[in-house]
């Protein structure tokens, strides 16, 4: 998609006057609004070149406003518009900023420090980190010396994540200590799956977790252990989790027991009220392999992409697969792209890493570790609005140009 003007040919320029007088002039603006919002892009630039009153209306922020929000979603736009860091936004230039994409600039949060190290949440690796109801939530994880953490964390943001952090302990004693489980957001409540305890046990086990913002008491945080009944998953850790059209929880593979890896996939529909859970088993054909340590990213309505991992014979893994429901028909399907579009000296295999969805319809890959466990800084972007769509596609469908590198410019 080019997002640059379409230049005027000197035929358009002298007959501007004509064009002004077509036919087209004579509709109503707002009429002409709705139908510029079902057009591409291309073809909303190519409309601007038509005169210059269609132009002050093609190029008019509230138009663009309404683009970003039919290719972003309302929530983007809303959160964009709220946020402290984003003032006079020009809309039309924020899409082309968004589209071409060619570096991503790391902020580094500040964190409010003091005098007692026990204020802040020590080093550690395989927990988790979620963003719910304006906090940053913190849980778990492996530190040095192989002990695993029972620790809960939060730091309230709100809209402006240039605020400096101010992280505030919770010490309940539940769920029990452990790194590598999954931590899902629903609605406004947590959901935490399995993982690995300081013994090696993996589990099963399902929690819900509630952060409230009181006026006088601040910030609380409650746990409990969810009802699901007599079927669930096998006990796992290093399993890959995300949510589902923000009411189910999506889990595939991991570590189970005896360290083997897994490649079963379970949907968790969850009532109304978060009281209780119903774990159910996708068994499909074909299915992402054996692995661990990998990401599952929902992009919207059924569809979740899965990348990565570390594989049954320990190998690292740089395949994608696209997750979807179509009438209830689960199904995986996997999305081939060619090696060649990768930089020489580069490579995509990866564990450990994190994969999140951002504006404009791409996924965002950061680090993980390679073959060789060294560890990697770079960032991928994987260009979903490039993947064919499932109904009209063969099983295999290939994806030629949609992964590109991009360099970090912190």
């Amino acid at each position: 998609m080019a997002m640059a003007e379409s230049s005027r040919s000197n035929t358009a320029a002298t007959n501007s006057d004509e064009s002004s007088s077509s036919p087209i002039t004579k509709i109503a603006q707002d009429h002409l609004f709705s139908v510029l919002l079902l057009l591409p892009i291309e073809s909303i630039l190519c409309f601007a070149t038509t005169c210059k009153k269609l132009k002050f209306l093609a190029y008019s922020d509230s138009l663009w406003e309404s683009v970003c929000r039919r290719d972003w979603g309302n929530s983007s736009v809303d959160a964009l518009k709220a946020s402290n860091s984003v003032q006079g936004i020009h809309w039309k230039k924020l899409y082309q900023q968004v589209h071409q994409l060619n570096s991503v600039c790391c902020h580094k949060l500040l964190v409010e420090t003091t005098d007692d190290d026990e204020a802040l949440p020590s080093p550690r690796a395989s927990h988790s980190l979620n963003f719910v109801n304006g906090c940053l939530v913190l849980f778990g994880g492996g530190c040095e010396g192989g002990r695993h953490l029972d620790d809960t964390w939060i730091a309230y943001i709100g809209n402006d994540f240039r605020r400096t952090l101010k992280w505030q302990k919770t010490d309940s004693g539940i769920p029990s200590g452990r790194f590598g489980h999954s931590c899902v957001v629903i609605g406004d409540s947590l959901i935490l799956f399995g993982g690995i305890n300081d013994h090696g046990i993996r589990q099963n086990d399902l929690w819900v977790g509630q952060v409230t913002l009181h006026e006088t008491l601040g910030i609380t945080l409650s746990w409990r252990l969810l009802d699901v009944g007599t079927i669930a998953p096998p006990p796992r850790g290093a399993h890959a989790g995300c949510c589902l059209d923000n009411k189910r929880m999506l889990i595939h593979g991991g570590i189970g027991l005896s360290g083997l890896r897994l490649g079963d996939t379970w949907i968790l529909d969850l009532s109304e009220n978060l009281c209780f859970g119903t774990w159910q088993e996708i068994v499909a054909h074909p299915s992402p392999p054996s692995r661990s340590g990998h990401t599952l990213t929902h992009i919207g309505g059924t569809q979740t992409i899965l990348f990565g991992g570390r594989g049954s014979g320990y190998e690292v893994l740089n395949d994608v697969w696209l997750f979807s429901a179509s009438e209830g028909h689960w199904r995986w399907m996997q999305q081939l792209f060619e090696l060649r579009n990768i930089p020489h000296g580069f490579s995509l295999a990866r564990v450990g890493h994190s994969a999140n969805l951002i504006l404009g319809g791409r996924l965002l890959i950061y680090g993980g570790e390679d073959s060789y466990r060294h560890r990697k800084d770079d960032f991928w972007v994987l260009d979903i609005s490039s993947i064919p769509s499932i109904k009209m596609q063969p099983r295999y469908s290939e994806l030629k140009g949609i992964i590109k590198k991009n360099v970090e410019t912190a």
